[in-house]
């Protein structure tokens, strides 16, 4: 895939614009703090890998601009912890941010050096991990030679510095002529999945169904799916996953169909200060969002709509989380610390 959501440019941040996909392929840059907090807020750039690089180059567009505008001190590292905390649920933003902010008295090419790192090191994890989950995944799905697969959300190259996560290992599985055909939940509200997964789907000419989200555990239960793999956004110490609402509901069906619900995502999603689920903040996006598909309105004028971005999955649900250090299957009958060591292993 030659998909780069995020990249730098002689303008500064340019991001393959992804409210605008499929139809228009544009590119918004943003040489002020003001359209990175904007891109990432209203979806420009998503999807928790991406959003890491996104950390990093946003702290050198605001070095930029407080060297052009005089700011203080005091103001640079204001409009930095506004771009730290622009997606709270995403701990890859964060991390982004907190990983080049000790640079920043070094100069913005410095920072910038290392914003470039953070991207070339999420596709070298992007593209280790799906090895490990295409592996995990032939063990486990036995009896036909193509596999079906169901994935919710996007987790391509879109989500991610380039690859993919969940979506890398599906690209991973048809490198291996192992993919039968891919469900590709809609994902509402904001039809990331119909928008964007079946964009990259197509792309790479892998076979694909796009289904109502209200459709997965049906899909699931009746027989038509033989493993469902997911992204994440945070993943608690215990294993508990943070990931685009209609997560969970997909986690269930597959445990009553004893079919593989696997979580893919770098280590970099991994947050060893967060204990358990509980302890995840959801994202509660603007209501405004529910009671339209595509910018149309489709209940009454004056619906209101209550519009969480993500859900929890415990994991006594998860089969396996898929890193690009190691594949855990996480204890159903009790909380298994993933400790520091999995991460280095």
């Amino acid at each position: 895939m030659s998909i780069r959501a995020v990249q730098w440019s002689i303008g500064g941040l340019a991001l393959l614009d992804q409210t605008r996909l499929p139809h228009d392929v544009e590119v918004f840059t943003c040489d002020t703090v003001d359209r990175v907090v904007d891109a990432i807020e209203r979806l420009v750039v998503r999807g928790a890998p991406a959003l890491g690089a996104v950390g990093g180059y946003g702290v050198v567009v605001a070095m930029r601009q407080a060297g052009r505008e005089g700011w203080t001190h005091e103001a640079l590292n204001e409009q930095v912890d506004r771009i730290r905390t622009a997606r709270p649920t995403a701990v890859n933003l964060a991390w982004g941010v907190d990983r080049v902010r000790p640079l920043m008295a070094a100069g913005w090419e410095a920072v910038l050096a290392e914003a470039e790192l953070i991207a070339r090191e999420d596709e070298q994890a992007n593209r280790e991990l799906s090895r490990r989950g295409a592996d995990w995944i032939r063990t486990r799905v036995t009896g036909s030679e193509r596999i079906r697969i169901l994935t919710h959300c996007n987790t391509g190259s879109l989500a991610t510095t380039a690859w993919g996560t969940a979506l890398g290992v599906v690209r991973e599985l048809h490198t291996r002529s192992e993919v039968g055909l891919v469900y590709a939940d809609e994902t509402r509200p904001l039809l990331q999945g119909s928008r964007l997964t079946a964009w990259e789907l197509e792309q790479d000419g892998i076979d694909y169904l796009i289904q109502a989200d209200g459709a997965a555990a049906s899909t699931i239960l009746r027989g038509l799916v033989d493993v469902a793999i997911i992204g994440a956004d945070r993943i608690a110490r215990n294993g508990d996953t943070a990931n685009k609402i209609g997560s969970l509901g997909v986690a269930l069906a597959c445990r009553e169909a004893g079919i593989p619900f696997v979580v893919a995502a770098p280590s970099t999603t991994v947050d060893l200060n967060t204990e358990s689920g509980d302890a995840i903040h959801i994202e509660l996006r603007d209501g405004a969002e529910i009671p339209s598909l595509g910018g149309i309105l489709v209940a009454p004028p004056s619906a209101r709509g209550f519009n969480p971005a993500f859900d929890v999955t415990p994991h006594r649900f998860i089969d396996a989380i898929v890193t690009e250090c190691a594949v855990v299957e996480p204890d159903g009958s009790a909380v298994v610390p993933l400790v520091e060591g999995w991460l280095h292993d």
